[in-house]
């Protein structure tokens, strides 16, 4: 058997919410997603809406009744067994324009660092949870990789 990888990234991530409308909205106005599919997961079960996040890549989000997970906030690290997902810009462009509608949504702060080859933003999405957005790094060094300085193409926050 080759040693190559046998996946090809991440399919979804499911997540709860109390409010699968507003959640979809900003994942929509925001990253472009598009709906795959809004209803019962099954018949007479909680709602659920495919959102289409990359082109492979779903935020599968349910919403049930009287689930109260969603409004359960605590800090990095202590959120259980997936702490946060990071999603993948298209380009650096894309990055770029992610990152402005995330600052004109009040998600983020504008905020870039440097997670070695990568470029890193922090958001929050309406149901508080932490995400994060990430490029390749067109001036990483490979013999001085920086995690957590601050990108100096992203000097501030506009």
């Amino acid at each position: 058997m080759s040693s190559s990888l046998l996946t090809d990234g991440m399919d979804h991530v499911a997540t709860i919410t109390g409010d699968a409308d507003r959640l979809k909205r900003f994942y929509i106005d925001v990253f472009g997603a598009t709906v795959e599919r809004d209803g019962p997961e099954f018949p007479g079960g909680p709602r659920m809406v495919i959102l289409n996040v990359g082109p492979a890549s779903e935020l599968n989000v349910f919403e049930i009744d009287d689930n109260t997970e969603a409004d359960r906030q605590v800090p990095m690290f202590g959120r259980g067994r997936i702490d946060h997902i990071g999603l993948h810009a298209a380009s650096l462009d894309a990055f770029s324009e992610i990152r402005a509608r995330l600052m004109a949504s009040g998600a983020s702060d504008g905020t870039v660092t440097e997670f070695g080859r990568k470029l890193s933003i922090f958001f929050r999405d309406p149901d508080r949870m932490e995400c994060e957005v990430l490029v390749a790094n067109p001036d990483a060094d490979d013999d001085d990789l920086r995690f957590g300085t601050r990108s100096p193409r992203f000097p501030s926050e506009g």
